[in-house]
């Protein structure tokens, strides 16, 4: 059909109808300006309207159709008729070494996401934004601070005591993903938080070893593979611009009690706030009761003689929610494209700006980013991609327990004036434990700067149409520059004088990458071969230098040379190499039946020479049964079953061989050694994961539904564990190969198009993942391996139970279950430690729907985790020092504990109900003893809104006579509801250990985020 058109500019407007091959129109259809953002969709009659230069070429696509690419030239109108591929041939993926292939050929798993939906509803740590996304991939976010670690698992915890985090591969060079120095202090991000989302293309997750198995060792935990955008197809320069705004509120805070504050045994009357008044050096709220009685108080009026004016002594119910401010991110990207026949380039730069919800607390990131190939001959073309990002923080801070040892009747506005007048040290209500959290934020910081840069360069050879040989040399290198203040609190303690302390770190990583990939394709009759053969050098250096003054002669001169002590020096770097060579082959029979095979040997140094080298392959196969069997239905569209079976290799850390000493502080001016308190292992093997994989892929009603499932079973053994010996031996610990650790469950993906009539549409996309782990061996001897303890809680890989146990003390009980209290009325706690909870979750899952017409789109993202149980220090302690809402029942009345009383003896006991009453304060302190590890254990399912997005599409009616094209504005939201938690008053989904192995413990640190805020992108 052709339809009259008008000029602006270079651009046109095109009008089209788009057909299938009986003639039927294509709703829904994309048509996008190759090489650019530019893009729309055909409506309800199969007509659109798009702008593009007159040199431009238009790519049209619909599922279950081939693609077509149309040259504008002088045309102003299209009739298009897109050829029916049942077997969706155009459905490609990016898999491991950044082959591009089929995904219908793949005998594995793989999902992707587009770079698209990490820009609208961005986090400043693009991890995040796959949770709920993908089937089988669980992201934890450590807390709400800006810039904080993600910790990201791809179908469970692969191995007992080293990393289980995906690899991290952007254009093909791995790159750092640690979180160097990071401590339950401080979070410096981990080094994936550093990619650009603004810059990703797409990103591709491969699941199990049988697809990263090309990766070596650090693929048997699944591998994050990182495309970004280029200039390929560009004709002529564009520019393109995407700006957000977001706001950041608590997610959830505690509920408050608002009746009784300070003290103990209903008693306080303040004098220095260390003791020497009544119960004014105490902080918890067992205190008198907020009812405008008349108290001396840290805030009261001071007289002459140093005696304090007595204040009502009132609750102050908002003190907490008004400390937290709304923290603000804006970001700000500008990219040009360019393109012809000879080469392409993508420009880009970013801005971000954080600042977080904790007063003074900031994150900053500003990235550029090029992406440039250039043919220089038929046969000879190179690609660049560099990155440089300089981040960092003037302040990062982690938070935990203050406001949980508190005072309920405390003014935080008081506190905003942070120094007592005529001192610089703090003003506060409690000097015995706490420091003015002003006073901390604004004199205790902890500065950062981060300068990296990463990228490849990569040179293609084509000797013919079926010979291609890739090399490649990349890096990842970043200087990481710390300075810590600490402000001494007061100027005396115990008697004893306080001082400032000052250090400066300096942290320096580099990872170098350098391979080459022959490549060759081959078609013998029925079978088309791909065949490729590579080798990779890989280099890891870490070096730290640090410097620390521990007492400053001049308070708040934070500069070493103000030490008053002889400075603290440490140095230390590690460097380990590995050589890798690898082969893959594909094969396939008549585009329905499919073969991979690859296999790859690694030597690390990091391992004995004997045992340096090993070996891994993986096989896979796939068949295409709509293909195979010529099944052509209007009901079934697609059908396919895969099959995957690998074995990958995993080794240690640098200088974990043989004993070597390291430098103490100095004796006086003589240099001290010691040695490792582990006994180290010179006959260490590599760890290896087996696993296999079988699973099946529908497609029905011409793709309006879609279902994906997979099976896997993956074992790791020869765990390279650091196990408690005696220390009568000389050392504490001991390197050696045990374990073996099982991860097996299911994966479901399923996609449908349950409406779609006229220019409405309805999507929607579940994804389902159980993943069932257990440790199934450690050493001889052994049966369980702690990876950390809290309270006296140890969490630990536990021979027959899932990773990540919870052991330690909880209540005595009777034989029906009952918890058994004292002849005083106290709960009593059992002796013997046993096993409390489990942090690994049963499953996990998401479900996106999407609903779009015309212009606008509306999505939305509800995430849930079930299963996985948590320890809350927040309630734990919270309810111990009253200041929970639940501590005010019985506070005048007294309790009796829900329980019974032995009135007979130890071995014949005779259980009656507990009848005695004690003080609100006496039961709270007894039952939620800081012993007593099972009193604040909870499920940590939850059911969340994690994402919604509202997006409306000008036309380009609208901005015809303006240079403004394809604009798109956006309101988003991230972490919106809870929708269901066992949990009372904090988000179950977090962690106080930034993204290690020890998960599970809520802290009371920082509260994650709710986030609001709107985008706005468009092209020149």
């Amino acid at each position: 059909m052709s339809l009259p058109y008008f000029k602006t500019a270079s651009y046109y407007n095109l009008f089209s109808g788009i057909l299938a091959k009986d003639g039927a129109s294509l709703p829904g259809a994309s048509i996008v300006v190759k090489g650019s953002d530019r893009g729309t969709s055909a409506n309800s009659t199969g007509d659109f309207t798009i702008s593009a230069p007159t040199n431009a070429t238009l790519v049209v696509s619909f599922i279950g159709y081939k693609p077509q690419e149309i040259a504008v030239g002088n045309q102003t109108s299209f009739d298009i008729s897109l050829e029916e591929d049942a077997s969706i041939l155009s459905e490609v993926i990016v898999t491991a070494l950044g082959i591009t292939r089929e995904k219908k050929a793949l005998g594995y798993s793989v999902q992707e996401v587009s770079g698209k939906q990490m820009t609208q509803a961005r986090t400043t740590n693009f991890v995040n934004a796959l949770s709920g996304k993908i089937a089988g991939v669980q992201v934890t976010g450590s807390n709400g601070a800006p810039g904080a670690s993600s910790r990201i698992l791809i179908r469970g915890a692969s191995s007992i005591g080293s990393n289980n985090q995906p690899l991290f591969v952007v254009d093909g060079i791995p790159i750092d993903n640690g979180n160097y120095g990071s401590g339950t202090g401080v979070d410096y991000g981990n080094g994936a938080a550093s990619i650009n989302p603004d810059d990703i293309e797409n990103v591709s997750v491969l699941k199990g070893p049988s697809a990263a198995a090309l990766y070596g060792s650090r693929g048997a935990n699944g591998v994050i593979l990182i495309t970004t955008k280029s200039g390929k197809g560009s004709k002529g320069i564009g520019v393109s611009v995407n700006t957000n705004t977001a706001f950041d509120t608590p997610f959830r805070q505690p509920e408050w009690q608002n009746e009784y504050g300070q003290g103990n045994k209903d008693l306080f009357s303040f004098v220095d706030g260390t003791g020497k008044g009544v119960n004014d050096g105490v902080d918890e709220s067992w205190g008198p009761k907020m009812d405008g009685r008349l108290l001396p108080q840290f805030d009261s009026p001071v007289a002459a003689d140093g005696t304090r004016t007595p204040t009502p002594f009132i609750p102050h119910p908002d003190n907490v929610n008004q400390f937290f401010q709304t923290g603000k991110t804006y970001t700000n990207n500008i990219a040009i494209t360019g393109g012809n026949e000879k080469g392409d380039f993508r420009l880009s730069f970013t801005d971000l700006k954080q600042s977080g919800i904790l007063p003074n607390t900031d994150c900053k990131r500003r990235t550029v980013s090029l992406n440039a190939g250039w043919n220089l001959t038929k046969k000879l073309s190179i690609r660049a991609t560099g990155n440089y990002v300089v981040d960092g923080s003037d302040n990062r801070t982690n938070w935990g327990l203050y406001f949980i040892w508190f005072g309920r009747q405390v003014d935080m506005e008081k506190l905003q004036t942070y120094q007592a007048p005529g001192s610089i040290y703090q003003n506060n209500w409690n000097y015995n434990y706490w420091t003015n959290p002003y006073y901390v934020l604004n004199l205790s910081t902890k500065y950062n700067k981060r300068d990296r840069v990463y990228g490849n360069l990569a040179a293609t050879y084509k000797f013919n149409n079926w010979l291609t040989l890739t090399a490649r040399s990349g890096t990842d290198v970043y200087i990481d520059r710390r300075k810590t203040k600490n402000a001494a609190r007061i100027d005396n303690l115990n008697g004893a004088k306080q001082y400032d302390s000052y250090n400066e770190e300096q942290i320096f990583i580099r990872e170098s990458n350098s391979d080459f990939l022959l490549s060759a394709t081959h078609k013998f009759g029925d079978f088309d071969v791909a065949a490729n053969v590579g080798a990779n050098h890989r280099t890891n250096y870490y070096q730290r230098n640090y410097m620390g003054a521990t007492e400053l002669a001049i308070p708040r001169v934070w500069n070493l040379g103000n030490s008053r002590q002889a400075k603290v020096a440490e140095n230390s770097f590690t460097q380990k190499e590995v050589n890798s060579v690898y082969a893959a082959a594909n094969i396939g029979f008549r585009n329905y039946l499919f073969v991979d095979v690859t296999a790859r040997n690694d030597w690390s140094s990091a391992l004995p020479s004997n045992n340096r080298s090993y070996f891994y392959p993986s096989a896979a196969v796939s068949a295409v049964l709509t293909d195979m069997f010529n099944l052509n239905s209007t009901v079934l569209s697609f059908a396919k079953l895969r099959a995957g079976i690998a074995r990958v290799g995993n080794d240690t850390d640098a200088y974990r061989l043989i004993q070597a000493y390291k430098y103490e502080n100095p004796w006086g001016s003589t240099p001290s050694l010691s040695k490792n308190n582990a006994m180290l292992n010179s006959t260490l093997k590599p760890e290896l994961t087996n696993s296999y994989e079988i699973g099946a892929e529908i497609k029905l009603w011409r793709n309006r539904v879609g279902l994906d499932v997979t099976y896997y079973d993956k074992e790791s053994f020869n765990q390279i564990l650091d196990v408690n010996i005696s220390q009568s031996s000389g050392f504490n610990s001991k390197l050696l190969n045990a374990g073996r650790l099982q991860n097996k469950g299911i994966e479901v993906q399923l996609s449908a198009t349950p409406v779609k009539v006229g220019d409405f549409q309805w999507d929607i996309a579940v994804n389902w993942a159980r993943n069932q782990n257990k440790v199934i061996e450690l050493a001889e001897g052994l049966t369980t391996y702690t990876l950390g303890t809290v309270r006296g809680m140890s969490i630990e890989a536990r021979v027959g139970q899932p990773y990540g146990t919870f052991f330690g003390q909880g209540f005595a009980r009777d034989p029906s279950g009952n918890i058994i209290y004292d002849k005083s009325g106290y709960p009593t706690l059992n002796p013997t430690r046993r096993i409390l909870g489990n942090f690994t979750p049963k499953w996990i899952g998401g479900f996106q729907n999407t609903f779009s017409y015309k212009g606008i789109t509306l999505s939305t993202l509800i995430d849930v985790k079930q299963g996985g149980d948590i320890f809350s220090q927040t309630v734990n302690i919270g309810r111990y020092t009253s200041v929970l809402a639940e501590t005010v029942v019985g506070r005048e009345t007294g309790i009796v504990g829900n329980g019974v009383v032995n009135t007979g003896t130890a071995t014949e006991p005779v259980y009656v109900p507990n009848a005695t009453k004690i003080s609100s304060e006496e039961w709270h302190k007894k039952y939620y003893a800081l012993t007593n590890n099972e009193a604040t254990i909870f499920d940590g399912s939850y059911v969340k809104l994690r994402e919604v997005k509202l997006s409306y599409t000008f036309s380009g009616q609208v901005f015809k006579k303006l240079p403004f094209r394809d604009l798109t504005i956006s309101a988003v939201g991230r972490n919106l509801l809870l929708l269901r938690s066992n949990v009372p008053h904090i988000d179950p989904e977090t962690s106080y250990y930034n993204d290690g192995n020890l998960q599970g413990i809520e802290n009371g640190q920082i509260p994650t985020t709710r986030t609001v805020g709107f985008n706005v992108s468009f092209n020149l």
